[in-house]
């Protein structure tokens, strides 16, 4: 029997996305730990994908709850322009010290832009990349590069960006502004296409975009940290600024600390969120090479306010989320998370890797904390498998032509197993009766 409050309250909501099929509404969830969610009838659900694999450290860590109420009774909120407060200037601080090419001055990352979801991060990423060009008198500058199946967010400006033609939105494709979209190289042949794409095209644009490493949720796919260290350094020689969107691949998901770590590559803007907050509040960062901050100083035509930057959302650096962030690196920096994740890998691998022989399944894929089954299937059969996983004690959200996990950093080889036996059984149910 359902609570009250979701009865009520089903008819007014419109859910993310669309709404589920019809024989599957949401579940509601009354509580949370480790990596379980307790449903209103009292059933426990592994969580296999961490809330869209924001919640890094698992459910109610001690330290994230702990650090979020002695910020509530200090300082929850305070406007950000004008004011300061001490969490999100200790934050950035820490920010530009472990991003890649650290805190030193030209090489690293050392500014800092707070904002509150990952597709504004990366609206202020690109804000920044055409506007740094007008500021340096080159406004031709005006486009983007971006990669097929890439996925940046939902909003205007991240839509522009996001795969064209199989991304989430098609209906807006005569609406937002038209860019470069192009294929990630994957030979010699399609690295000398790039070349020359990007010779054609380099005057008129001002950054490449790309999720380094791992393409969410444009199905979960990957590429090699040489691909991405060629693609940075074609950007680099073209003076084409390069954004790392690592907004899900950040803090140690895809096995570093950074995707670019593995590279070895110091991005010019970089945009990070999920994990930022260990999943608790809504938090996220813009971070950009001093070279770049400096644009926006001095005077232009019409005084300095015309070479800053406009952005300023009202809960940009909110304290609560701050005081959440700083408490979740504390955890990446006290706790084992990049043990953790190469445990998860190799259990990963050993226990899906059975299911490439399976007839209609395409590939499986592990990435650090990612794990992958592609199938051949239509997504009408893919979403019905949901309700499957909840009977199997999982929570797992297909979607695409994939079946996936991205776990809590904290889960349990034991937890781990849950997940991956119903993954196992699922598949195979469908491949046998496809």
């Amino acid at each position: 029997m359902s609570p009250a409050w979701y009865i009520d309250g089903l008819p007014h909501i419109w859910p993310p996305y669309g709404n589920f099929p019809a024989d599957f509404d949401p579940l509601p969830v009354v509580g949370a730990e480790g990596c379980r969610l307790t449903l209103a009838d009292g059933r426990e659900l592994i969580d296999g994908i961490a809330s869209w694999w924001s919640a890094a450290h698992g459910y109610q860590h001690p330290h994230i709850i702990s650090a979020l109420h002695a910020q509530l009774d200090t300082l929850p909120h305070v406007m950000f322009a004008g004011l300061a407060h001490e969490q999100a200037y200790t934050l950035a601080k820490r920010l530009t010290a472990i991003t890649p090419g650290g805190w030193e001055k030209g090489k690293g990352l050392t500014r800092v832009f707070f904002s509150d979801s990952g597709s504004v991060a990366a609206e202020v990423a690109m804000k920044i990349a055409l506007q740094y060009w007008l500021n340096m008198g080159k406004p031709k500058k005006d486009r983007f590069i971006c990669l097929n199946d890439g996925y940046h967010g939902d909003t205007f400006g991240a839509m522009s960006v996001s795969d064209p033609a199989n991304g989430l939105h098609r209906a807006f494709r005569n609406n937002v502004i038209k860019h470069f979209a192009i294929p990630i190289p994957t030979d010699e042949y399609s690295f000398e296409e790039l070349k020359e794409t990007l010779d054609a095209v380099a005057g008129q644009v001002a950054a490449l975009i790309m999720e380094p490493l791992v393409q969410g949720a444009g199905g979960m796919k990957f590429h090699s940290a040489d691909t991405l260290g060629a693609i940075h350094r074609l950007c680099v020689e073209r003076e084409i600024l390069f954004i790392a969107d690592e907004i899900a691949t950040g803090f140690y998901r895809t096995g570093s600390r950074f995707a670019c770590d593995e590279a070895g590559i110091v991005p010019d803007i970089l945009c990070l969120g999920k994990g930022l907050s260990g999943g608790v509040l809504p938090l996220a960062a813009t971070l950009t090479k001093e070279s770049i901050y400096e644009a926006f100083l001095g005077e232009g035509e019409g005084g300095p306010r015309e070479r800053a930057l406009a952005h300023g959302p009202t809960y940009m650096a909110n304290a609560l989320a701050c005081a959440a962030a700083n408490a979740s690196l504390d955890l990446f920096q006290r706790e084992p998370r990049r043990d953790q994740v190469e445990a998860i890998e190799v259990q990963l691998l050993a226990e899906l890797t059975s299911l490439k022989a399976a007839p209609g399944v395409k590939d499986v894929r592990v990435k650090g904390a990612i794990g992958v089954v592609q199938l051949d299937i239509p997504r009408p059969q893919l979403y019905a498998m949901r309700p499957q996983f909840v009977a199997e004690g999982v929570w797992l959200r297909p979607f695409a032509d994939i079946v996936y996990t991205t776990p809590p950093l904290t889960i349990t080889a034991e937890e781990l197993s849950t997940v991956t036996g119903a993954m196992q059984r699922v598949v195979r149910a469908w491949s046998e009766g496809a």
